[in-house]
């Protein structure tokens, strides 16, 4: 994974620069899910089959489940706002194309538009000239 450096921003905090494209951000995700949300899977497999623990450690292992289940639930929102974030990418996407489907008919129609004023203006050029050819012809 690449390092993204840090930047000010005005309050004397730090936060991280944008990166460089979209690839990139989506690249540093992928990494990011990979290498935090395995783990917690594995805590997951070993909260379902505990291990009896020393009476002495029965407060730390209670922490410790309350850890698992705190960031339990921060992953699952991290993965909702994920899956939610994909599928606004995905419609930002159709979006883009419809788009893109419009301006492409817009510029037809304007080049549409374009050519048929060409054919009036050199039309009425022709029949100004012939007007001026024959100036005391009646049709």
């Amino acid at each position: 994974m690449t390092a993204i450096p840090s930047r000010p921003n005005g309050r004397g905090i730090e936060r991280p620069a944008e990166p460089a494209n979209d690839q990139s951000f989506e690249g540093q995700i992928r990494e990011f899910v990979r290498r935090d949300v395995t783990p917690a899977r594995r805590a997951k497999a070993e909260e379902a089959s505990p291990a009896p623990v020393p009476a002495g450690d029965q407060s730390a292992e209670h922490m410790n489940a309350l850890l698992r289940r705190i960031s339990g639930s921060a992953m699952e929102e991290i993965d909702r706002v994920i899956l939610e974030l994909q599928g606004v990418r995905e419609m930002l996407h159709r979006e883009a194309e419809r788009v893109s489907r419009e301006i492409a008919g817009y510029a037809s129609l304007s080049h549409a538009s374009i050519t048929s004023m060409q054919v009036i203006a050199d039309s009425l050029a022709q029949w100004k000239n012939g007007a001026q050819l024959h100036p005391g012809e009646k049709r």
